[in-house]
């Protein structure tokens, strides 16, 4: 019997069993596409990481990645919380790693800064591998419906819900307020009568709703819903934040600006998240998104395969 070995880390947080949890196997050489999924499945968190030596030498890793049902070809917090798990080992496949990293991945190269005291790893910021896509508007009542609320609790004042994606697809519609946020419960039928084809050419529906703060516009709460992913709700998702972050700052009427969100999320799951997202906007296109946060490490272990 072969064995793979993993590490745990908790995302987009400083304290364990909060944000998001993720499992990295930090040598996935001889496991295969249906091992991999089959340990996806079998942890059931919303991804889990296989890293493998990368094509180009130049970079520092393959990174796949994978939800308990496909793989995907971009997610946020898998790339912080690899890169975090890495930069605290020292060494991926015989190599030093240093302050920056890159990751090969579906979606295109993955780029990571890490942020260090001494050897301790406190911080990781990733750049979204594609510019920000918008694919079609999605009516209110589909929104509404898909978990449970009034479609007059959704506001379409700055924009209707919406499909963008800066590597992987989201819906991502404003909430009126927190307690319609709270009230959001998914039902997995209607989410599958509203799945389509996404920006990447899957055939899914994964839903983002948010709530700005009337003091400070830039700090926001969010829920994310993918049922059909076998992820009900998840705790903390960075690269619907970065989608979420792109399509807002593309919606201002400056032309040029650099603006930082922080986005909270899981708060009703009670796994609090804190999300970082930096946006650059130059002549009216959005020409950068960067994802950042920190992790709390949680278990090691092997699995037999």
């Amino acid at each position: 019997m072969k064995t793979v070995a993993f590490t745990t880390v908790d995302v987009f947080t400083c304290a364990r069993f909060e944000g998001n949890p993720l499992a990295v196997m930090t040598d996935a050489r001889g496991l295969t596409d249906t091992d991999m999924q089959n340990i996806a499945a079998e942890f059931g968190y919303s991804e889990v990481t296989f890293v493998l030596p990368p094509e180009d030498p130049a970079n520092s890793a393959r990174v796949r990645i994978f939800t308990p049902t496909m793989e995907v070809p971009f997610a946020g917090h898998p790339n912080v919380g690899t890169a975090y798990v890495l930069g605290q080992q020292g060494h991926v496949f015989g190599r030093p790693v240093g302050d920056s990293l890159r990751f090969e991945e579906k979606a295109g190269l993955v780029e990571v800064d890490l942020k260090r005291n001494g050897n301790e790893v406190l911080s990781a910021a990733i750049r979204a591998p594609k510019p920000l896509a918008i694919g079609d508007t999605v009516l209110e009542q589909t929104v509404a419906r898909c978990i449970a609320i009034e479609p007059q609790d959704i506001r379409v004042a700055k924009h209707s819900p919406v499909v963008a994606s800066v590597g992987l697809s989201f819906v991502v519609a404003e909430l009126a307020d927190l307690a319609a946020l709270g009230r959001a419960r998914p039902n997995l039928a209607y989410f599958q009568d509203a799945a389509a084809p996404t920006v990447e050419g899957n055939h899914d529906f994964s839903l983002f709703v948010y709530v700005r703060s009337k003091e400070n516009p830039w700090s926001i709460r969010a829920r994310m819903f993918a049922p059909l992913d076998n992820v009900p709700e998840d705790p903390a998702t960075g690269s619907a934040s970065a989608a979420l972050g792109a399509y807002l700052v593309s919606l201002e009427p400056d032309a040029t600006m650099r603006v930082s969100l922080t986005i909270e999320q899981g708060v009703e799951m009670g796994r609090r998240s804190s999300i970082g997202i930096d946006v650059v906007k130059k002549d009216a296109i959005v020409t950068d998104v960067t994802i950042s946060g920190s992790c709390a490490p949680v278990m090691r272990g092997e699995i037999a395969y």
